[in-house]
């Protein structure tokens, strides 16, 4: 019952956060969004584009202030979905 446990990423949150391991920025992706890059980053880019068109068409009825939120947050969903998809990109490259 108390036998020693060979799992390393059961480390509590540190050990959880290190798997799958990587380096740099990409340290800041979510463990579970990392294993699935590609799905996420295509998610990202939908929502993006659809939070991009909401501020056409707010710009369109003179909404200022709605239409620089609707897209900026386009803008930074479609920033990360293409980050995402490029470390996928080359993470997933045959060598």
């Amino acid at each position: 019952m108390n036998a020693s446990n060979d799992n390393t990423a059961a480390n509590g949150l540190g050990g959880w956060w290190a798997d799958p391991p990587r380096s740099g920025m990409q340290r800041l992706i979510n463990p579970i969004v990392y294993r699935h890059l590609r799905v996420f980053g295509v998610i990202h880019m939908a929502g993006g584009s659809v939070a991009a068109g909401a501020g056409l068409i707010c710009l369109a009825y003179r909404a200022y202030g709605w239409a620089a939120f609707f897209l900026a947050l386009g803008a930074a969903n479609l920033a990360g979905g293409y980050w995402y998809l490029t470390i996928d990109r080359t993470t997933s490259a045959p060598t």
